[in-house]
């Protein structure tokens, strides 16, 4: 065998080793990475957040002369589109 070959065959197995490495390290870090994330969107602290900003918005309608019903409509709008905000700036980048 001459010694590219056997270069060659050094390197892909060095390829293949550093790849599984990666996928090794992946498959450890990803699953934690979603669970943070999901934790970030759906914690208690994360809800409070959201109920404040959607209570302040619906404040400052009404104090602003909007009707209630109007204002519950806006407010109500308002927390669907903080929700969809975290998704919807996914599919922008595809």
């Amino acid at each position: 065998m001459s010694n590219f070959d056997e270069d060659s065959k050094q390197s892909h197995n060095m390829k293949k080793e550093e790849l599984s490495g990666i996928l090794e390290t992946v498959g450890e870090r990803v699953p934690k990475l979603i669970r943070d994330v999901i934790g970030s969107l759906y914690s208690k602290e994360a809800g409070t957040n959201m109920g404040q900003a959607v209570g302040a918005y619906y404040k400052e309608l009404i104090d602003s002369g909007i009707p209630q019903e109007a204002a519950l409509d806006m407010a109500k709008e308002f927390a669907f589109s903080m929700k969809n905000i975290n998704f919807s700036d996914d599919r922008k980048h595809d």
